[in-house]
């Protein structure tokens, strides 16, 4: 029945009078016409580069250090989720904001306000915005981690930091950047570690060896915090680590 009745179905809907009466919708086509092949290069290019922003503004700037360093400095404290993940991620935002705000004036005046005034084009503008990023990691690498990139690759290291390519540079600042992290991390540690022993080793003396060490030490954590203003001493401390 089925077979019978599909073949006036396709004879209805593929004739004149129908289609003019149903209104259906049409999709046009056009190649080569009205549109310039690098301006679509251009506007992909831009949406790439969109795309990517998230791991740029992580990678390539202070986010890494600061978010890593109050990560270390929550899980010292033993307070699990609190500073919650939302405003420690804020928190650190706002901390590479200042710290690259030098950076981002410099993006803004050399490249950026050129580009929308139409001083210059999108490449001179992604090239000056290379070398503002570039800057800013050429100061805070460390040479032995580009150095490793050269002993992977058995290719000689260039004297001048300027002409190690980005490719080799980006990996080498992140390495950096979470080796410095982990320093003041363990930094932050060890005051609290004493602090745990100590507790431990009281507890154990007045023979409540059935009572955990951390949960009587986290009182006494969060006053030793709250009495040195813990918050400004390590937000100084990551701050004063992007001056030397």
């Amino acid at each position: 029945m089925f077979k019978k009745i599909l073949p006036f179905f396709i004879l209805v809907l593929s004739s004149p009078g129908f289609a003019q009466t149903a209104n259906l919708p049409g999709v046009s086509v056009n190649f080569g016409q009205g549109t310039n092949l690098v301006d679509t290069l251009e506007v992909l290019l831009l949406f790439t580069i969109l795309t990517l922003a998230p791991a740029i503004i992580i990678l390539c700037t202070s986010f890494t250090r600061i978010v890593v360093v109050l990560s270390f400095m929550r899980q010292a404290l033993g307070t699990q989720n609190m500073p919650p993940n939302q405003l420690l991620i804020g928190f650190a935002m706002f901390l590479s904001v200042f710290v690259m705000m030098p950076t981002g004036q410099s993006i803004y005046k050399n490249s950026l306000q050129p580009y929308t005034q139409k001083q210059i084009d999108g490449v001179q503008a992604l090239k000056g915005l290379e070398l503002d990023l570039r800057a800013f990691m050429e100061k805070h690498v460390r040479k032995n981690d580009i150095g490793l990139f050269y002993d992977v690759t058995n290719t000689a290291a260039p004297d001048n930091i300027k002409e190690v390519p980005t490719h080799y540079l980006i990996p080498a600042f992140i390495i950096s950047e979470l080796k410095t992290a982990f320093q003041i991390g363990f930094l932050l540690y060890v005051p609290f570690i004493v602090l745990d022993m100590v507790v431990a080793s009281v507890l154990m003396a007045m023979g409540m060896m059935m009572l955990p060490p951390m949960l009587v030490s986290m009182p006494f954590k969060l006053l030793l915090f709250v009495l040195v203003d813990g918050w400004q001493l390590v937000t100084g401390a990551i701050l004063r680590s992007f001056n030397t």
